[in-house]
């Protein structure tokens, strides 16, 4: 199960991934980025796992290919440090449901948003002379 193409749609923020079995994998960046198989995000083990809020609207910069196993994806966020086996991007996609309702659970019982925070006094509204 190798992929024989990869292909970023920026607009909808989705990476498509058509694999040599004729399966056509559509995953969010936002899945990818909460499920980002790094240390940084799952730790060392269970426990360690670090919840990824915020992330509704992140999109992927650029992803370079790791040997013929692998990708490697750079976020706009800043996070490039999850190297993404085709196995598991698979996975990814066979097991999606049940993954996102899982971040959801997450999220929920974290009292925590998929949306940005913005940080209050950044924002001024406009003075009357302009």
């Amino acid at each position: 199960m190798t992929p024989t193409a990869i292909t970023y749609h920026s607009n909808a923020k989705t990476l498509e991934i058509k694999f040599d079995d004729g399966v056509t994998a559509t995953l969010t960046a936002e899945l990818l980025r909460v499920f980002s198989p790094s240390a940084e995000v799952r730790g060392h083990s269970p426990e360690q796992s670090v919840l990824q809020t915020g992330k509704k609207h992140v999109g992927i910069d650029k992803i370079e290919t790791i040997g013929n196993y692998a990708i490697r994806i750079m976020f706009d966020d800043g996070h490039d440090t999850g190297i993404y086996s085709w196995e598991y991007l698979r996975e990814l996609h066979d097991q999606q449901g049940n993954y996102w309702q899982k971040y959801l659970a997450d999220l929920k019982a974290a009292n925590a948003s998929r949306l940005p925070q913005i940080p209050v006094g950044h924002w001024q509204p406009p003075s009357k002379h302009e």
